[in-house]
């Protein structure tokens, strides 16, 4: 039984996403579209929300160079970002909203934020309460102190998690050894999946062995992970088949590191997976049949948690179902997302895959 999940979202002036009204997500979401269609862009903006939920957006919006980078077409245009959350729980409907105002020094603050609950069989409209204007990082975090609504909307809003495993270089954190203590979550770039897999090995040791059996699905000659602490530290490293040699995170080619952080994240204990879960591209360097079980997990996961995937892998969107697919196109400077009508694509269906109709641009998005 899937958990808490976002029922509608909407998005005004973010990057290429001119208006998003009213958009309906599913247990399962597979984003896809050409390059610059906006995939990404919708990932973008749950990473700048998960920023802002650790009181740090004015943080983030320095390292993406400026407010003005991140608003559609520029401050000129758009002034300001707006976005709504619904969240539908079984005692009824949570919601959020926010406009962010461009302002001095080339930054954003709080126009406007207010939250509110309306329970279940209640046909009346809830009022709002507002967390006030003006400020530079969100007034949940203060509110939520005192106030079960505004607690729980923000539990929620950080349990929307990007992953991105794609930064692999020779200095990335994957690559670098991880206090043995920070072992808890997964972080986003896969930093601590050492200290992570340790943690599953000697707490969960269902789960880890179900994990390195499918990372020898996937990479055969793989053998098992070798985690002793050093230090303070645990290194990531493994043996493999046939030698008695240990090879460290600095000898693994990208996609393994991939394989690896994927897998973990996914077979790990689902009490422990956020409520939402974002990949960007999570095909990036893989194999196909690696493709085809990361597919599967992420079905699998998707009974339990909400998933948004953005790909433009034919191999990977063929393991998904009609349903699950959103088509993102770019129509002049803005981005528009939308969900097929299978139903009038019905004889489409029974003669091509999903791939197929994608790259005979039946559904629209095509790419290229």
């Amino acid at each position: 039984m899937i958990g808490i999940q976002i029922t509608q979202l909407e998005l005004k002036g973010f990057k290429s996403i001119r208006h998003l009204n009213g958009f309906k997500l599913e247990s399962m979401n597979v984003l896809i579209g050409a390059n610059g269609a906006g995939k990404s862009n919708l990932v973008s903006f749950f990473r700048l929300l998960g920023w802002m939920v650790s009181r740090n957006l004015q943080q983030h919006i320095g390292e993406l160079g400026s407010a003005n980078s991140i608003l559609f077409d520029g401050a000129k245009t758009t002034p300001q970002i707006e976005s709504k959350f619904s969240f539908q729980t079984d005692k009824g409907l949570n919601e959020y909203r926010m406009r962010l105002m461009h302002a001095a020094g080339d930054t954003l603050i709080f126009a406007d934020e207010e939250y509110r609950f309306i329970p279940s069989g209640v046909d009346e409209d809830a009022g709002w309460s507002s967390l006030g204007a003006g400020q530079r990082e969100t007034g949940l975090i203060q509110r939520a102190a005192n106030n079960d609504t505004a607690g729980f909307i923000l539990k929620l809003l950080k349990e929307c998690v990007v992953y991105q495993f794609h930064d692999t270089s020779k200095n990335a954190r994957i690559r670098q050894n991880w206090n043995v203590e920070d072992n808890y979550f997964l972080k986003e770039d896969g930093g601590n999946l050492g200290p992570f897999l340790y943690r599953l090995k000697e707490k969960e040791g269902e789960h880890y062995l179900r994990i390195v059996r499918t990372i020898q699905q996937i990479i055969p000659f793989f053998g098992n992970f070798f985690l002793e602490q050093d230090g303070p530290s645990i290194p990531l490293r493994w043996t493999e088949n046939n030698t008695d040699m240990v090879f460290g995170a600095g000898q693994a080619s990208d996609g393994m590191l991939r394989v690896m952080a994927l897998v973990a994240l996914l077979l790990q204990p689902v009490r422990h997976l956020p409520s939402v879960i974002f990949l960007d591209e999570p095909e990036l360097g893989l194999h196909p049949y690696a493709i085809s079980i990361i597919a599967g997990l992420l079905k699998s996961v998707s009974i339990h948690r909400q998933v948004i995937v953005a790909t433009q892998s034919t191999s990977f969107i063929d393991c998904f179902e009609p349903n699950d697919i959103v088509i993102v196109e770019r129509k002049g400077r803005e981005s528009i997302f939308t969900r097929p009508d299978w139903e009038t694509l019905k004889e489409w269906v029974n003669t091509y895959s999903i791939a197929e109709l994608w790259e005979k641009n039946v559904l629209g998005g095509r790419p290229g």
